[in-house]
């Protein structure tokens, strides 16, 4: 692997974001292997996954999508089958804890990525923000109920809307992290947490995570014609000019111009 660092240490594997030079994006390079890291540490009987960053000189967790892997339009941008997609589902079915492990900043995919954690710990230079409408992307549901199911539908408005980012207190408050931990305090915490994870028994923590999963995505019945309207509206906004728009003006550098069409 190239853009993942992996350690294994009693039971506790770290998987480290590797691409410094791209903000560790969430390339399809980068998911790709972050997915088969899991594979193997769930074939190896891996208890904790720890998720972590290398660190860059903009301090930065992750920039989210590889704006430049978008497609330019007519294609759903986030469907099923798109690895970053397939990455959230691997996770969610990882059968122990994936604890997130957060220095510095959080952008985008990335901070799905984060919600779709078991655990997240992070120290005070952390923040958190998700940005789909900035770049005029239709986000999906399973992402939006990600949010919804850790921050409560009123703040999950507010970080979508206004694509602000979050601080790191802000962030313990609203429940995005477990705990927020000083710099100097934050490996040494999370470490601890893991350990004490691995005392118990593999199973009953393996069982009461599938648990969680499942009760987390029964909280919202939807009858099936509101799943076909949410597909047309998502299908109205990767058709139209504002997506077209918003990948292009961040690929210029420049901010993008709206028309609301």
């Amino acid at each position: 692997m190239s853009l993942i660092i992996m350690e294994i240490n009693c039971k506790i594997a770290t998987l480290t974001l590797s691409n410094p030079s791209k903000l560790n994006s969430l390339s399809k390079g980068l998911v790709d292997e972050l997915v088969q890291a899991l594979k193997t540490c769930a074939e190896e009987n891996e208890l904790v996954v720890l998720l972590k960053a290398e660190a860059n000189k903009h301090n930065v967790w992750s920039a989210g999508h590889d704006i430049y892997e978008l497609p330019e339009g007519r294609r759903d941008p986030l469907s099923f089958f798109d690895s970053i997609e397939v990455l959230l589902r691997e996770v969610q079915n990882y059968p122990g804890p994936v604890i997130a492990v957060v220095r510095g900043s959080v952008w985008g995919a990335a901070c799905d990525l984060i919600m779709t954690c078991d655990m997240v710990y992070a120290d005070t230079t952390a923040t958190f923000a998700i940005t789909p409408a900035k770049i005029g992307v239709p986000y999906n549901v399973t992402g939006i109920m990600h949010f919804m199911n850790r921050i409560g539908l009123n703040r999950a408005k507010e970080m979508f809307y206004t694509a602000r980012p979050v601080d790191a207190e802000t962030a313990a408050a609203w429940g995005i992290l477990n705990h927020l931990y000083d710099i100097d305090e934050l490996d040494g915490k999370v470490m601890e947490i893991a350990e004490q994870i691995c005392q118990n028994s593999p199973l009953a923590v393996g069982v009461i995570k599938e648990q969680f999963h499942y009760l987390s995505e029964t909280e919202v019945s939807m009858p099936p014609i509101l799943y076909e309207r949410i597909s047309g509206l998502r299908r109205k906004v990767y058709d139209s000019h504002d997506y077209a728009e918003g990948i292009q003006s961040f690929k210029e550098k420049r901010k993008p111009i709206y028309l609301g069409k």
